[in-house]
């Protein structure tokens, strides 16, 4: 890996910023998150906004800079092609991630970024959601 404290650095930061439009955007309270969730009842549109926000951002960036690169910033190759295979492992693990997310408010990102304000439930489901990740990686291994 060349340059691995460059590497570090750009990804504190990028964690960081990350982290930090979490906060602000509201997307790391369960019950605004839930509360986008459910298009049926009291919706809250408010996360859709944050979501286009970041599209807006993101989109042309990575169709500008990111698809063009052939290798990451640490110099590992990119490989940006798609696997168009919708497959048993693909519907079971979104449905997996929905149900997740839609049980406790919460997805990796932002139930990372909660980890800070200490509250028990966070980290229960961030203890959880790592024993799935672990359990997923030996189920795949016998496959």
């Amino acid at each position: 890996m060349k340059n691995s404290s460059f590497t570090i650095v750009i990804g504190l930061l990028a964690g960081l910023l990350f982290g930090a439009g979490m906060i602000i955007s509201g997307m790391v309270d369960p019950n605004k998150v839930l509360g986008f969730l459910d298009i049926t009842g009291d919706w809250d549109i408010s996360l859709a906004f944050v979501m286009g926000g970041a599209l807006l951002v993101f989109a042309p960036f990575y169709h500008l800079v990111i698809k063009k690169r052939a290798q990451a910033i640490n110099g590992e190759s990119l490989d940006s092609r798609n696997n168009p295979l919708i497959d048993r492992k693909l519907i079971l693990g979104s449905t997996a991630f929905g149900l997740g997310w839609g049980i406790a408010g919460f997805c990796p990102g932002p139930a990372v970024t909660s980890l800070s304000g200490g509250n028990p439930t966070v980290w229960l489901f961030v203890l959880s959601m790592l024993v799935g990740m672990w359990l997923a990686g030996r189920a795949n291994k016998t496959c």
